[in-house]
């Protein structure tokens, strides 16, 4: 009959690793739960050399397609929240992992589920295995996991875990959707007014010139036509206007690639006028969530921190974060370096001191993420309302400058016919 290798969480919460004979994995996980373990991963000790060799060629296999096609967020979450699920109902570990993978389609994801599959199988731990997968399973990620697996929580973990990249996820949308809309209208507008003034405008003042007006064209309409010929000049060829995207964002990665360049655009994006707000308490938000969850799972503030720090997204709160670091190992608190960063508001600060004090700072993180998401979302909606009519107000304004610049020689033209047919 074939042995079962398995670890598993007794009554008493301790982890337990022993052998069971059965004559099918099923039979197994029927006869540990039995002996009042959960399992958490069960494989046949007969398939352990095959299962190690399939986990190498699954791991290349999976970097590979990874590499290529990338795995989106929303799988990422969707996979989480479906994995708490089942490591709830009591699945172990290997058997919910052959169940998500087969639900997923073919692709880098799936490969990627199934080479961690194959790894737990050959006898590492879930957060070693996906922690040879860094483009799928951040180490904010891997970190929580093993968290989880140290405490004998996982499936609780894994809760939070799907908790947290929900919230995440819901407010990078909200973010996004604020900035998506105004950016379409202005760039659907800017391409047709510039197309007006580099093909049609040209073609009045041709006529305006063969008008021969006394005194020459109002100021308004030399204005409208010098701004046009400037754009003419320099939108030939017509394949710059059409580059002109792809040199911006090359410029833009050249700039952030580099430390001091970062940190003044993620300066720069937290002063902007009206997303700036917006930028800095969703990053304000995303610490807070973030470093909330990793206390609550059982990691270690210092290690939370150096955690937080390359998942913040925002080189100057995680240059407060490392303030924070070095000012704990010292014995200082969180809340006073974080009063010498502009990106956090005072009640934010004292928020933190009071869950620091209470001892409750976990919760008290959490509370303000979710006040500050509330704000967000508020800003969100009011931007969005406002922004529609100052983009009407601002187009009808260039729009009636051009109506006005082009009428006024024709007015000036009807008025003279009138005075020579009078």
């Amino acid at each position: 009959m074939p042995t079962y290798t398995f670890e598993g969480i007794d009554a008493q919460g301790r982890e337990v690793r022993s052998e069971v004979e059965a004559g099918s994995e099923q039979e197994a996980l029927t006869r540990i739960r039995s002996m009042g373990v959960r399992p958490i991963r069960v494989s046949s000790k007969s398939g352990r050399g095959p299962a190690a060799a399939g986990a190498a060629s699954g791991k290349k296999t999976a970097g590979l397609l990874t590499s290529i096609g990338g795995v989106s967020g929303k799988a990422i979450t969707q996979f989480t929240r479906q994995f708490a699920t089942l490591i709830d109902a009591g699945l172990p570990i290997v058997r919910s992992l052959d169940i998500l993978a087969n639900q997923q389609k073919t692709g880098p994801f799936r490969s990627t589920i199934e080479a961690i599959s194959d790894d737990v199988k050959g006898g590492s731990s879930l957060s070693e295995s996906m922690n040879k997968h860094p483009k799928v399973f951040d180490r904010l990620y891997v970190n929580m996991v093993k968290a989880g697996e140290a405490g004998g929580v996982l499936d609780t973990i894994l809760s939070r875990l799907a908790d947290f990249r929900e919230k995440s996820e819901s407010l990078r949308r909200k973010i996004i959707g604020a900035m998506v809309y105004p950016c379409a209208v202005l760039t659907i507008a800017t391409i047709i007014l510039a197309l007006i003034m580099v093909f049609v405008i040209p073609e009045f003042e041709n006529m305006f010139r063969d008008l021969d007006l006394e005194g020459g064209l109002p100021a308004l309409t030399e204005m409208l036509i010098s701004t046009a010929n400037t754009m003419k000049a320099i939108s030939y060829p017509i394949p710059w206007i059409l580059l002109l995207p792809v040199v911006i964002v090359v410029i833009y990665k050249l700039v952030v690639s580099n430390p001091q360049g970062r940190y003044a655009v993620d300066t720069l994006k937290l002063n902007l006028p009206i997303f700036g707000q917006i930028i800095r308490k969703g990053a304000v938000s995303r610490f807070c969530r973030t470093l909330g969850t990793l206390l609550e799972s059982g990691v270690s503030i210092l290690d939370a921190l150096n955690i937080l720090r390359g998942a913040i997204g925002n080189s100057v709160i995680a240059n407060a974060v490392g303030e924070v670091h070095a000012a704990i190992r010292e014995g200082d608190n969180i809340s006073t370096p974080l009063k010498r960063c502009k990106a956090f508001d005072d009640i934010v600060v004292n928020m933190i001191d009071v869950g620091e004090e209470t001892g409750e700072l976990p919760k008290m993180l959490t509370k303000i993420a979710d006040n500050y998401d509330s704000e967000v979302d508020a800003t969100v909606s009011g931007l969005t309302a406002l922004l529609e009519p100052i983009m009407i107000v601002v187009m009808g304004g260039v729009v009636g400058f051009i109506v006005i610049a082009l009428f006024m020689p024709m007015v000036e033209m009807m008025q003279r016919l009138s005075e020579q047919t009078n």
